[in-house]
């Protein structure tokens, strides 16, 4: 019996070890029964005032992972949904919740470049790679380099607006030089939402057209989620501004700013970039949307359109070129991803997904040429964080609406019409 007492420690020693290996403690992926199992955790805005992009970033991924029978290798995945409500305080607290209660593997996805910001610090302290996060602001890239631990952010998943908005001057620049358009000033109003997108969108907006010899005579930033924009396109209109440009990610406030912009009788063109990228834009703003201008990507290849036929057909919608499109095309570059971090370390957890990313991705070994958007999505160390841009990688028209379609204007090689000008903008 005195033997047995001082066997006992040893004995309960190995089995709490056989139990931690059987439940899959620490942080390697879990195994549930014979399998593996791949924890990925998808950051996006279920509530909140962007929850119509967050609705759709779900039913993408879904898709995208129902294509490849929910596993990649021999691995089960299993999707936590990690509901920021475009919100950086709530975004974290749901995302340590991901990490530490659903003790998720790897983090995809997300919308909002002010949740992103926060979310950099989160996946920092737990050392979670987080892979293709869409927000997009010059904030995040900033923050990026100023660290790398920071690097945990594996990559944009959308350009820094300073990499985007040149395609606004030049499609305006084209269209007076060419006699199209000849504006009775060269006033411009900037506008946006109060957040780290709307200010960098902005301040790029700014820059940009000023270089153009544009005279910026507003610029003011409104709360995500405002609808009343009466008080600035009355302080618009009464600037005699002939364009107005800037951004803003909610669907209810983008509404409002536009079909008010009409009451008001804003005699001035309009860019209202990402409106495109709320699916069904046009039920909210109806002919009030004519001849805005946004820089968008667009369905144009066999490819593209059927996915936007599969898509709508699953889900009863259309589905938008970004929320849906480019959240297609990087979730499927993260199950590539995935596939050759397997192939290459014989299992998938934290310390390997991050590894491959640091080695393969962020150094263009490794690049994503099956996309319904852009033609290839590659990265290197002179781009990073953001994709390298350009022909033939990651760039978007310029299009005008009418009828809530997209007719592409610029660049030349893409263009199927000439921009329109409004007869109250002339």
């Amino acid at each position: 019996m005195k033997r047995f007492n001082k066997l006992w420690p040893i004995l309960l020693v190995v089995l709490l070890s056989t139990a931690l290996l059987i439940t899959g403690c620490g942080n390697k992926a879990a195994t549930e029964g014979d399998a593996k199992v791949l924890t990925i955790g998808v950051d996006l805005p279920l509530t909140g005032p962007s929850a119509k992009a967050g609705t759709e970033f779900k039913d993408t991924v879904t898709l995208a992972f129902e294509e490849v029978g929910n596993k990649i290798g021999d691995y089960n995945v299993k999707l936590v949904w990690i509901d920021d409500q475009a919100d950086p305080q709530k975004g974290t607290s749901a995302y340590e919740q991901a990490v530490v209660r659903d003790k998720i593997d790897v983090g995809i996805l997300n919308w909002n470049s002010s949740v992103a910001v926060a979310l950099m610090e989160t996946v920092a302290k737990y050392q979670i790679p987080h892979y293709f996060g869409m927000g997009a602001a010059g904030t995040i890239n900033e923050k990026w380099l100023s660290n790398e631990k920071y690097h945990y952010w594996i990559n944009k998943g959308w350009a820094m607006p300073d990499k985007m908005t040149q395609a606004y001057v030049d499609t305006i620049g084209q269209a007076i030089e060419s006699g199209l358009w000849n504006p009775r000033n060269k006033k411009i109003a900037i506008y946006g939402d109060d957040t780290d997108w709307g200010r960098s969108y902005g301040a790029s907006m700014k820059k940009r057209f000023t270089d153009a010899g544009w005279q910026v005579v507003n610029e003011e930033y409104t709360k995500l989620g405002e609808t009343d924009m009466y008080p600035l396109l009355t302080k618009m209109k009464s600037l005699d501004v002939s364009l107005v440009a800037g951004t803003i990610s909610s669907p209810p406030s983008i509404a409002a700013f536009i079909k008010q912009s009409r009451e008001v009788k804003l005699n001035a063109l309009m860019i209202c970039d990402a409106l495109g990228e709320t699916a069904d834009f046009y039920s909210l703003t109806g002919d009030a949307s004519d001849y805005i201008l946004d820089n968008r990507p667009v369905f144009t290849s066999d490819r593209a359109k059927k996915f936007a036929a599969d898509f709508k057909e699953k889900y009863g919608y259309e589905p938008a070129p970004a929320c849906g499109g480019q959240v297609y095309d990087y979730t499927r570059f993260f199950i590539k991803c995935a596939n050759e971090c397997l192939a290459e370390n014989g299992k998938l957890d934290k310390e390997t997904l991050y590894k491959f990313a640091q080695e393969k991705l962020m150094t263009g070994q490794i690049t994503f040429t099956d996309g319904v958007v852009c033609d290839e999505y590659k990265y290197d160390a002179t781009s990073a964080p953001d994709p390298i841009t350009g022909e033939g990688k990651y760039i978007f028209p310029v299009v005008q609406y009418f009828g809530g379609k997209a007719t592409v204007i610029w660049p030349d090689s893409q263009k199927v019409a000439d921009l329109k000008i409004p007869d109250y903008a002339k």
